[in-house]
């Protein structure tokens, strides 16, 4: 998710010379992502697409190998060697192809619109519909962020219910501790996450946080910075407290042995490609599940996190736009996204899933993704504005001063923030 424009003349050099242009025989180029399973994943719904049209050919190529496909595709975008179809675009990224022109709107395209009120609530409408009032992505596949617990660590606390509220995470942190070794040294904390000044990594603690405390409340609204609340400042103190008391490692986990299945970790905010990791390489002794992310102690309400969405947009060099949509809509009926959990574990972004009969057997024997499912409900992506990558990183920065080094109270980093914040959103509007 890196955002790096210094080398995208030798990336724009590198796709022209390297990458894979439309062929004669391909009436449209499809980039899938290069995870394996979503190779698969891709290579079974092309194939299927190609014996039912083959006059409509689609070639199918997973996104060059690069530094991270966010630069392979902005560098593709400069160089004009774009696919038809990209089916692996970071929800934050799109709002800066939409201003520059390069993405074909969906809306007008004929019967998106119609099919996607049946898939998609209009909250998930409203979030991916961009400044001018279309729409350039199509919601896929999401991964939430929530909290993956070791069970019999809280069993042996014997507290009530889960720690699901900042002071039941506080406890359960001290109560922890208190197993300590007599010399003071601590091989055991409540939970970790990276310390880590990198923009993204926000994403998976401080956004996920946010959006829990906030009832899914946006960072960005009317173009000014919209955090400066009493959420973002109780997370921060939230997280501050957490590594004063050494509840938190600030350590960089390396190594060979995964903390949380050597059982120095009780809880990790996480998303679902644990279930099958954590299934392939935990003992028979370590019993694992999940539960939504902390909350403070007067939250009502559901709680919202961070999806982690990924979606499929369709670029302006495609010759066919209406075909590249008839493609992705075989992707997102309830067969393909069905075949996308059976496959990958990821989860696709549609309304009612936990509820709805076609997935039932699928959540019925995998019953550690049912809390995932029902939380697809209550998932947000980032505000749509080409500068939220920035917004994070000035974010992070406030971060790492008051949250792990305690040089800032809360209230002033997060005032911090969002000045700057609104600098960097009001310089752009003027320009």
């Amino acid at each position: 998710m890196k955002r790096n424009l210094n080398p995208l003349l030798f990336y724009c050099f590198l796709l022209v010379v390297s990458c894979n242009s439309k062929s004669n025989n391909d009436q449209l180029t499809f980039w899938s992502s290069n995870n394996p399973q979503e190779i698969t994943l891709t290579r079974t719904m092309v194939e299927k697409w190609n014996n039912q049209h083959p006059d409509y050919f689609i070639g199918l190529q997973p996104v060059p190998e690069g530094k991270s496909s966010e630069e392979i595709i902005l560098a593709a975008v400069v160089g004009k060697t774009t696919p038809d179809i990209y089916a692996n675009m970071w929800q934050g990224s799109v709002e800066m192809y939409a201003k520059a022109g390069v993405l074909i709107p969906f809306d007008t395209l004929d019967g998106f619109m119609e099919f996607i009120k049946t898939r998609c609530s209009d909250e998930v409408i409203s979030e991916i519909t961009s400044f001018d009032g279309h729409i350039y992505q199509v919601p896929w596949k999401v991964n939430p962020i929530i909290t993956l617990y070791n069970k019999r660590i809280f069993e042996n606390l014997q507290m009530e219910g889960l720690p699901d509220t900042y002071s039941k995470y506080m406890d359960a942190a001290r109560r922890i501790q208190q197993d300590a070794d007599g010399d003071g040294y601590v091989d055991r904390w409540v939970g970790y996450t990276t310390v880590m000044v990198i923009w993204y990594q926000r994403l998976f603690n401080f956004y996920p946080l946010y959006l829990a405390a906030s009832n899914g409340a946006p960072l960005i609204k009317d173009n000014k910075a919209a955090f400066n609340n009493e959420y973002a400042v109780g997370v921060f103190r939230f997280l501050q407290q957490l590594y004063i008391n050494n509840y938190f490692s600030k350590q960089r986990m390396g190594g060979s042995q995964d903390p949380f299945i050597s059982e120095r970790f009780a809880t990790l905010f996480t998303g679902p490609w644990q279930i099958n990791y954590l299934n392939k390489f935990i003992s028979d002794s370590l019993e694992f599940d999940f539960y939504p992310i902390p909350v403070p102690d007067n939250h009502e309400g559901p709680v919202y996190t961070y999806g982690d969405p990924k979606n499929m947009v369709i670029f302006n060099t495609c010759n066919d736009p209406q075909t590249a949509w008839e493609f992705i809509k075989t992707m997102i009926t309830r067969e393909g996204d069905l075949k996308l959990l059976e496959i990958t574990g990821q989860f696709p972004r549609r309304k009612n899933l936990a509820n709805d009969t076609y997935f039932k057997d699928f959540l019925e024997q995998n019953p550690k993704t049912q809390v995932f499912a029902r939380q697809v409900e209550y998932i947000k992506g980032v505000d749509n504005h080409e500068l939220i990558v920035e917004v994070f990183d000035i974010i992070s920065q406030e971060y790492e001063a008051c949250v792990i080094y305690n040089r800032k109270t809360p209230e002033e980093a997060i005032d911090a923030a969002a000045k700057a914040v609104d600098i960097l959103l009001g310089n752009i509007e003027k320009n």
